[in-house]
């Protein structure tokens, strides 16, 4: 038997460099190289080996989270047909890559971490930033990533490699698996040497599959679908990420079934498409809503049904409503009692359009969904063009940056009030441009995962859109946009603290208690004073930023056609007015009230609570 006699850090990188997949026909590789921090638990293993290995590319960036968030924008920009490694050293280093590993796996965004760990032969222990336990010489700061992890492991002698490689490409390359990888590395490990059989290294083509529907439950959809009055299909992220758009566009127009769209859906059809209604949910439009109450049958498509789609399980009102599901993952086909079509989106809604040739909805169904549609162009015309005086309004800085935009061009946001008020009012013109991280709303994701979608898509603009509480979390990544030469447009909208909080605060009766950065004032206690001054624009530029502060809308726009002819990532700060708020409609969200309290306001918030559950349904 040949082998090769590498550290298993090199071993992990020689591996991974000669994985790919296939899709359609069309191959890819699979790995676009590393990301992370180097510390004591990982560059004498990890760090040597990227070194050695330089077309395996390494990016150094700022913050373990930020790692992470790069390689989850990157991989959701590619369909999840490409991905990242990330690694870090031992300790905090370590762990501040749960909070993005937990984001990765509820997205369903492949990810692999390599997180450094104590030693495995134990006898120098406890090591700097070891956890010790006293029940187990087992168990690391590693562990807490077990529950948030798809596929978990630890190796501990450099042969197991040789089982556990093949296995998280298993899970990443799984549509319906997919998500964090964790492979943690003891830091004496990773620097053993072994004779690995050559063999592991060869080029490995990994077949990412369209599986169809089974035949006897796509016949009973399609009885089901002729058999209804008024059903709405509500499309979710599998349909991008199937590339499953075309078909979903085809089959509403054939059969004029409307089209509602989740966050992670949103994209699915364009948003001037005659069936398309537009956002679902708590953060809907009315169309989308009104139709949703009144269905009679709901084709959930690539969609996990989370509580902003179903706006707490109340949009779903018809007592007589049914649930088809298209998925590719069984867990999310069953949810709502649903007849589960177990298959890949874009499959499923071509074996659809045969199955129902010639069947249409009726002619009022058809027109009414359409109304909706034009009504709703029109109400975000409206927003988009408030021009409600200083400071601006969100919706008018949403309304500046989408109408310059081109429609190849992505937004990009994930915290705040932001998505809720783009997920109404970003008019969607390409199946890739609406970038939302919606499923863990991680505040700090905007501009790292702004550099991931640059990463993946090199040849568009990206809009980075951020309230100045999630840029404080973590901006740090600016600097790798910097120090990589990668360009990104970032629109900051300072509203002077957490005001998407700070709202949801009112409407239990808090007032916006602790959600704005003011100071303590003597008198009261309490955070109430003057806003607390800081300089965004000196900020960014401290960081290697071209920066401009845009007082009105007229000036943004200027700051968007500057940033445009820009090489290099621009930060556009705007101040707007958190009061100046766009609408719910027809949609609702449970957020437990206080049941006592010595507030009137909470009080009343607390009825209105009580009123509104009861429109929360169980459906089974």
């Amino acid at each position: 038997m040949k082998t090769k006699r590498l550290t298993s850090a090199q071993a992990i990188i020689q591996f991974l460099m000669h994985q790919h997949v296939e899709r359609d026909g069309k191959r890819r590789l699979f790995f676009a190289g590393c990301l992370g921090i180097f510390g004591h638990g990982c560059i004498a293993g990890i760090g040597q080996a990227l070194q050695q290995f330089p077309e395996f590319r390494y990016y150094n960036t700022k913050n373990e989270q930020g790692s992470v968030h790069i390689a989850t924008a990157f991989a959701k920009m590619n369909n999840r047909l490409r991905a990242f490694a990330c690694v870090s050293s031992i300790g905090p280093g370590a762990t501040n890559m749960v909070t993005g590993a937990a984001l990765a796996t509820i997205n369903r965004i492949p990810v692999l971490l390599l997180p450094g760990d104590i030693f495995a032969r134990r006898n120098v222990g406890p090591v700097l930033q070891q956890l010790e336990h006293p029940s187990s010489q087992d168990i690391s700061v590693n562990d807490c990533f077990r529950p948030v992890s798809k596929y978990w492991d630890r190796i501990n002698r450099a042969d197991q490699l040789m089982n556990s490689l093949p296995e998280i490409m298993r899970v990443l390359t799984s549509q319906a698996e997919t998500g964090a990888v964790t492979l943690a590395l003891p830091q004496d490990v990773q620097t053993e040497v072994f004779d690995y059989p050559v063999e592991l290294f060869e080029e490995r083509l990994w077949h990412i599959p369209r599986p169809a529907p089974e035949i006897a439950l796509l016949k009973r959809a399609a009885e089901w679908i002729r058999a209804s009055k008024q059903p709405i299909i509500v499309a979710g992220g599998g349909v991008l990420y199937s590339e499953a758009h075309g078909a979903l566009a085809r089959f509403a127009e054939l059969t004029g079934i409307p089209v509602a769209e989740t966050q992670a859906g949103k994209g699915a059809l364009r948003y001037d498409h005659a069936q398309s209604l537009g956002a679902i949910g708590t953060t809907g439009t009315p169309g989308a809503n009104i139709t949703a109450r009144e269905a009679d049958l709901v084709i959930g498509i690539g969609t996990r049904y989370s509580d902003f789609t179903t706006a707490s399980n109340t949009a779903f009102q018809n007592p007589k409503v049914r649930f088809i599901n298209l998925n590719v993952a069984e867990f999310d086909a069953f949810k709502r009692s649903a007849l589960p079509l177990v298959a890949d989106a874009r499959a499923a809604l071509e074996a659809l359009s045969k199955a129902l040739y010639g069947w249409q909805v009726s002619i009022a169904h058809r027109k009414r969904g359409q109304k909706f549609n034009r009504s709703w162009d029109a109400e975000v015309e409206r927003i988009h063009n408030l021009d409600t005086g200083l400071p601006v309004s969100q919706g008018e800085v949403i309304g500046a940056v989408n109408d310059f935009s081109r429609p190849r061009d992505v937004v990009l946001c994930a915290a705040g009030s932001l998505p809720g008020d783009l997920h109404k009012l970003w008019r969607t013109r390409d199946p890739k441009g609406y970038h939302m991280e919606y499923g863990y709303s991680c505040m700090g994701y905007e501009v790292a995962g702004g550099l991931g979608v640059k990463l993946a898509a090199p040849d568009r603009e990206v809009y980075v859109m951020v309230g100045d509480g999630s840029w404080l979390m973590m901006c740090s990544e600016l600097v790798t946009a910097v120090q990589e030469g990668i360009k990104l447009t970032v629109v900051l909208l300072n509203n002077h603290g957490y005001q998407s909080i700070g709202g949801l605060s009112r409407s239990i009766g808090s007032g916006d208690f602790g959600t704005r950065y003011r100071f303590r004032r003597a008198r009261t206690g309490h955070l109430d004073g003057a806003p607390v001054p800081v300089d965004y624009a000196a900020n960014a530029r401290s960081l290697g930023a071209h920066a401009i502060t845009a007082q009105n809308i007229s000036e943004l726009k200027t700051a968007l056609a500057n940033a445009r002819q820009q090489t290099r990532t621009t930060v556009i700060v705007i101040e707007t007015d958190p009061e100046k708020r766009v609408p719910g409609y027809e949609s609702w969200w449970d957020v437990p009230i206080a049941g006592t309290s010595t507030l009137a306001a909470v009080k009343k918030a607390r009825k209105e609570y009580e009123r509104a559950r009861t429109k929360e349904r169980h459906y089974l």
